[in-house]
């Protein structure tokens, strides 16, 4: 079939784009949880996550890397990247249960979420962020709860449309025993990840998220540029008076919930989702 030739060619490109990732990466003086992330939404999103890293994070010249990664696009691909990565951990874990234990459709969201949720909040962000709010773990999920609960609603707006309706009553494609479980699950990551790219946008400018870092060895050259700050307390990390939110915060709360429920929305509206 068809199909079967598309995913033959996009999992040997996958394995590649890894491969390439996993090795050439090591070499970007990059932050290792970033590091790991990248390595991660390649599993996911194979070449395009691999192009996304060459042309987002790579250093192109030695000595270059902060200068290349302090454009703002480049900020929220970090951030973006870093949601996708920690979440789809998750996500695909919730996933796999739910195809084990046949869930039904909207359980089986509720639990990718709760997983995606979890792993992506409690691991990649407070975590591997807790020495950026003074080492102490408590503080980190408190400073990193309202960023990853935006981010999350939107990956999920994004994936649940894709999951549910992508090959709509083909068995194989909610058994995770079979390629096309994987296939599927890659597409709607991917779409995950064009929707929550405005919403990271968001959290970006406004330092409520950290985007692309340089970590160098110690001792090693560093040239420093005007990479936007992060104050993981809620308020933008600048000097003097801090300037206000804009949209604020509850404003793109109900955004965020509202691009979750278009999903659900769309799914349920097309034979994806029944309650």
């Amino acid at each position: 079939m068809f199909i079967d030739g598309v995913m033959f060619l996009w999992f040997t490109l996958t394995a590649l784009s890894v491969v390439f990732v996993a090795i050439d990466i090591r070499n970007t003086p990059e932050s290792p949880v970033m590091k790991w992330g990248f390595v991660l939404l390649t599993l996911y999103a194979g070449p395009f996550a691999a192009f996304l890293y060459v042309l987002g994070c790579r250093e192109p010249l030695a000595g270059l890397h902060e200068r290349y990664v302090a454009f703002r696009w480049r900020q929220v691909l970090g951030s973006t990247m870093h949601c996708v990565a920690g979440d789809g951990v998750g996500i695909l874990a919730g996933a796999v249960i739910g195809a084990a234990i046949a869930l039904p459709m909207l359980a089986d969201i509720g639990l990718e979420y709760v997983l995606g949720f979890g792993f992506g909040w409690a691991i990649f962000q407070a975590l591997f962020m807790q020495a950026m709010t003074g080492g102490s773990y408590s503080d980190s999920l408190r400073a990193t709860f309202m960023s990853e609960f935006l981010s999350m609603n939107c990956l999920m707006g994004g994936m649940i449309p894709v999951s549910t309706l992508a090959w709509i009553g083909v068995a194989e494609a909610h058994d995770p025993s079979h390629p096309l479980f994987w296939f599927r699950m890659s597409l709607a990551l991917m779409a995950g990840f064009v929707i929550a790219f405005p919403m990271n946008w968001w959290l970006v400018a406004n330092h409520l998220k950290h985007g692309m870092m340089t970590v160098r060895p110690q001792g090693a050259e560093s040239k420093e540029s005007d990479m936007p700050g992060m104050d993981l307390g809620g308020s933008p990390a600048t000097k003097g008076t801090a300037p206000a939110i804009r949209p604020p915060l509850a404003v793109m709360t109900v955004v965020s919930i509202l691009a979750m429920g278009t999903g659900l929305f769309v799914a349920w509206f097309f034979g994806g989702l029944s309650i």
